[in-house]
């Protein structure tokens, strides 16, 4: 008994010593954590953009929404669930095939179609997933849930076929991650200048070489000494200096993507370039220099070129560039837009076959469409040219009154995409770029002369054109000054090429603009001056009685006799002013007159024979007329 009394007093005052320690310690960890409350504050506005890097949303429905269904609500719930059920068991013993539009029986109205959408841009069926894809591009009333969710959820050939979807809510692009910070210790030219590095010098010409080594090496005092004067890469000059961290940022950024533009012309080096990061790179200077549309196109046409290969895709997507180039594909410059639906047309394996090469863009149509396109028209422009400001609409005179402003807003940069598609959607537009000069008085690299030639260019557009389709359906070509002696040559060229046939048999006709057919002023001038103008390759090309533009125009009105070619022309009557001081008339009469088909003279200048002042003018319902007429059975088939 005196031991358990013993015991009992031990267990006694180990209970009140352990209740103290536990008390205690449950008044410090209160007062701990007291403390720490009052010094840590948590930033909820954080931790919500936290939660929306993760894209996920979900709905927010008040409770009391669905509570006060009662048990009408719950009954209409459990009856869709059974309804649907009974339906995928009967069509499982029926053997019949399940309409998907019942996966979404038991579900709300919001909740239920964005995933059906979703899955049926999954079908097998083609037609099925072109339909899905036009159907979720046409919603603009969901909310801000269900475009991201979309956003996430769908797959690579579902997002390129939204992009190009005309007016497609652009909610449904997730947008580019954030710019990294600036390292003021790594500029974007040293970035620039590790890439070109990075690339290999092989299977690339000696101008990719030349300009690519130039653009890497600073350039010493004695060497611009040397040099002198301007040197130019694809008709840009920048000039030198005593090194290039002396030029201001963005031509040296300029100069460098011209080179890449080269680069990507490789496939080997595509694929080397997205290695090293080329596309969040670009993706930093497109974002960075807005306020340049020169050099926002140049890295475009390089994501365009990238597009060409299939494996890339993937890469151009997850880098974030797909919101960009919606973005850009609704910009209000037709020249901008254009470009980017270049690189779409090329990533859209779903509904285009074609692939379109640097150099080559789709004016119409540059979104999907259900319009069947029966046949093309190619426009080709001429010295000093281009793919879009060779063809908009003459500029207005300034000098005379303030005008109309209703024909300022109605102004057009590109007559064929904007007037041409509108008249005709059932054509497939094209414009074909590439660069010329008027002068070698800048320093060029040792092949450009032979890449200048007739020869090379039309062996090269023959090329492009190839992959882009052209000789598949019925084709007219538009052509201004010089490049219609390249379509003249490309022609014959074909002739000449079995393979190349069906672009000859599909030819229905041609449209020239004042073309030089035997040879230009422009030549002769610049021959007589040539110690000022030292005169380039392609005014050589054009001088009066050259016996190769004589037997080019020889073949070329053999072919068109004997494949009975449908022929247009138009030649100015006005001089041209060109300099302060010079007025002469580029092409005169005489030389645009090729012998065969019509001839009208237009009151206008050489500049302007292929940029009509309004819609209702001569100049463009006469060459519509032609376009038509030329391709009119081809239009009226079904």
């Amino acid at each position: 008994m005196v031991e358990l009394a013993k015991l009992q007093k031990h267990i006694g005052k180990f209970v009140k010593i352990a209740g103290s320690v536990i008390l205690g310690g449950c008044v410090f960890v209160a007062y701990e954590l007291l403390s720490l409350r009052r010094s840590v504050t948590l930033d909820t506005q954080a931790v919500q953009q936290e939660k929306l890097k993760s894209y996920i949303y979900v709905q927010s429905v008040p409770l009391k929404e669905y509570e006060s269904q009662g048990i009408t609500w719950k009954m209409r719930k459990e009856l869709h669930r059974a309804v649907r059920k009974l339906i995928e068991i009967s069509a499982r013993v029926l053997q019949r095939p399940y309409d998907e539009r019942f996966s979404g029986f038991d579900l709300e109205d919001h909740e239920c179609s964005p995933w059906i959408l979703l899955k049926k841009t999954q079908s097998r069926d083609k037609d099925v997933r072109l339909q899905a894809v036009q159907e979720l591009a046409g919603n603009h009333h969901w909310h801000d849930y269900q475009y991201r969710t979309v956003a996430q959820a769908c797959d690579l050939k579902t997002l390129v076929g939204l992009a190009r979807c005309k007016d497609v809510d652009l909610r449904f692009f997730l947008p580019p991650p954030p710019l990294p910070k600036v390292n003021h210790n790594y500029s974007t030219e040293d970035e620039l200048r590790q890439l070109l590095a990075s690339l290999p010098q092989t299977e690339v010409d000696q101008c990719v070489q030349f300009f690519t080594s130039l653009a890497l090496r600073e350039s010493s005092q004695s060497l611009a000494a040397q040099r002198g004067g301007l040197w130019c890469f694809g008709g840009n000059g920048l000039p030198y200096a005593q090194s290039l961290s002396n030029v201001p940022l963005e031509k040296v950024e300029s100069f460098c993507l011209q080179a890449l533009v080269e680069h990507s012309k490789v496939p080997s080096h595509c694929n080397k370039m997205v290695k090293n990061g080329s596309l969040q790179l670009l993706q930093k200077i497109y974002r960075l220099r807005r306020d340049s549309q020169k050099i926002q196109r140049n890295i475009v046409r390089i994501i365009g070129n990238l597009a060409l290969h299939e494996h890339l895709h993937p890469a151009i997507i997850q880098s974030g560039w797909i919101s960009l180039l919606v973005e850009m594909m609704k910009s209000p410059h037709i020249i901008q837009a254009s470009h980017a639906a270049r690189v779409f047309a090329n990533m859209d394996r779903e509904t285009v076959q074609e692939k379109y090469l640097d150099g080559v863009y789709v004016l119409h149509p540059q979104f999907r469409t259900s319009q069947p396109i029966k046949a093309d028209v190619l426009f080709v422009h001429g010295l000093l040219g281009a793919a879009f400001k060779t063809w908009r609409q003459q500029d207005s005179d300034q000098s005379g009154n303030e005008g109309d402003s209703s024909e300022e807003e109605d102004y057009t940069e590109c007559w064929p995409k904007t007037w041409l598609a509108a008249d005709s959607p059932n054509l497939r537009i094209i414009s074909v770029e590439y660069d010329t000069h008027l002068s070698d008085w800048r320093t060029k690299c040792p092949l450009e002369n032979q890449r200048k030639s007739m020869v090379y260019r039309s062996r090269e557009l023959l090329h492009k054109l190839k992959a882009a389709g052209i000789g598949d359906r019925p084709l007219v070509w538009v052509a201004h000054s010089m490049g219609g002696l390249l379509v003249k040559k490309m022609l014959v060229d074909a002739w000449k090429d079995p393979e190349m046939h069906p672009l000859i048999n599909n030819t229905e006709g041609i449209v020239f603009y004042s073309v030089p057919h035997h040879g230009s002023h422009l030549a002769e001038y610049s021959i007589n001056v040539r110690f000022l103008l030292f005169p380039s390759v392609e005014v050589k090309e054009l001088s009066k009685d050259s016996p190769a533009l004589k037997e080019l125009n020889d073949d070329f009105l053999h072919l068109a006799k004997t494949k009975d070619f449908n022929l247009l022309s138009f030649t100015e009557t006005l001089p041209t002013t060109i300099g302060s001081m010079i007025k002469l008339h580029v092409v005169p009469v005489e030389s645009a007159d090729l012998g065969v088909g019509d001839l009208i003279p237009v009151e206008v200048n050489h500049l302007n024979i292929c940029k009509p002042n309004k819609k209702d003018s001569f100049l463009y319902q006469h060459t519509l007329e032609f376009i038509v007429g030329a391709l009119g059975k081809a239009l009226k088939d079904k």
